[in-house]
């Protein structure tokens, strides 16, 4: 039942259904991996952040039961008061190893990482130069830093350079970018903005949620890819998609990360980590350090699903990693594509506004280490019959 204080509602919903922008929500009812069950149905899935296919490893799993049996569930404290146990001191000695920084501290999420970090290193009369496309968690934790904030352009560094001599003098600046960008899989030019942090002395930072585990040696980001250790002050990156768990980081310089235990929001007044999610990540990334077999897999499964896709014909934008759009351009159609997938055996959702820009709506494909070429092709077959369908491709 409705009042007069929220019958607006109602209608913003009716329009967003009108306009191909109402997400439907699945609801799925078996672990997550290459393929799971929707609505008594089993999918081959596309959809999801698990790239080397983690999430329902039989490894992380015993790592989480064995957790429990040990330290419970619940951590009942956030972790600067009774929150913080040996599993979370590990988990962070063991990330700030495998990435080769000086220090490590995890948080809830990835975005609650980003909460955490750019409030804390700036705020009112400081500046930060911030890529167009970052993410959500970048974008509000820039507001809630109350720092000015100038967007430059998609990857430009020559705009970044004209954005900074544009400036006048502020107390602190800050660079922030996505390392990989999640709509679009295109990877940050890190090693020139580097170079230009450096040459104005501006603290940098990466928010690195889509290539930690699949970018660098072994999956150690991008900060590895390009061999830029100790010239990136601040790396946060996810434990909720390659590593096939929950929870966020912050790695990078000691006196930062050290300040963040003092002044990071989310550790001071959120609770911590549970001890079942921090013993899995302590094993994801123990799988990670001992081989790149995963990583090798799901490389090859990206390529081998975006180098047919372009010879059926589909726009795959301009992807460097294993996250391929398909380009459709309607948030309409791209709705109607995806039910399309559904109906046919696929899970795939589309991706339209606010996530991104009118007139840019997609199908988002994510690759998985999980799947098999055998999938891939199921994958193809499916995607060019609703293609030819829908008029996509000829």
């Amino acid at each position: 039942m409705q009042d007069g204080t929220t019958a607006w509602l109602q209608a913003e919903i009716d329009d967003l259904k009108a306009k191909g922008l109402y997400n439907h929500i699945r609801t799925l009812d078996s672990p997550m991996d290459a393929w799971v069950t929707i609505d008594g149905r089993r999918l081959l899935n596309f959809c999801a952040n698990n790239y080397l296919g983690l999430a329902n490893h039989p490894r992380v799993r015993a790592a989480a039961q064995g957790a429990i049996d040990r330290y419970g569930v619940g951590p009942g404290a956030v972790r600067s008061i009774a929150g913080t146990t040996s599993l979370h001191v590990e988990l962070e000695r063991r990330l700030a190893e495998f990435k080769h920084a000086e220090a490590c501290i995890t948080f809830q999420s990835g975005f609650t990482a980003n909460l955490a970090t750019i409030p804390a290193l700036v705020g009112p009369g400081d500046l930060i130069f911030s890529d167009e496309l970052n993410h959500a968690s970048i974008i509000d934790a820039c507001r809630l830093s109350r720092a000015e904030t100038v967007r430059y352009a998609h990857n430009d560094v020559a705009d970044l350079r004209r954005q900074i001599d544009n400036r006048g003098d502020f107390r602190r600046r800050l660079i922030v970018s996505d390392g990989v960008f999640s709509m679009d899989g295109d990877i940050a030019p890190l090693d020139a903005i580097c170079e230009v942090a450096e040459e104005h002395g501006i603290m940098l930072m990466v928010d690195d949620a889509h290539g930690e585990g699949v970018l660098g040696q072994g999956g150690r980001g991008i900060v590895d890819h390009f061999g830029l250790h100790g010239r990136v002050d601040v790396e946060v990156g996810t434990l909720s998609k390659a590593f096939g768990v929950v929870g966020g980081l912050v790695a990078g310089k000691g006196i930062i990360i050290e300040w963040l235990r003092q002044r990071g929001r989310p550790f001071l007044f959120s609770s911590a980590m549970t001890a079942p999610d921090a013993a899995a990540c302590i094993e994801a990334v123990a799988i990670l350090s001992e081989s790149t077999e995963l990583i090798d897999r799901l490389w090859s499964n990206a390529e081998l699903f975006r180098r047919e896709m372009k010879a059926l014909g589909f726009n795959t934008g301009h992807s460097q990693t294993p996250i391929v759009p398909v380009m459709l351009g309607e948030a309409q159609l791209a709705q109607q594509f995806s039910r399309r997938l559904f109906e046919e055996g696929v899970f795939a959702m589309a991706i339209g506004y606010p996530t991104v820009a009118q007139g840019k709506a997609r199908i988002r494909v994510m690759n998985s280490a999980a799947h098999n070429h055998s999938d891939i092709e199921i994958a193809l077959e499916t995607f060019s019959k609703v293609g030819r369908e829908l008029g996509v491709i000829s």
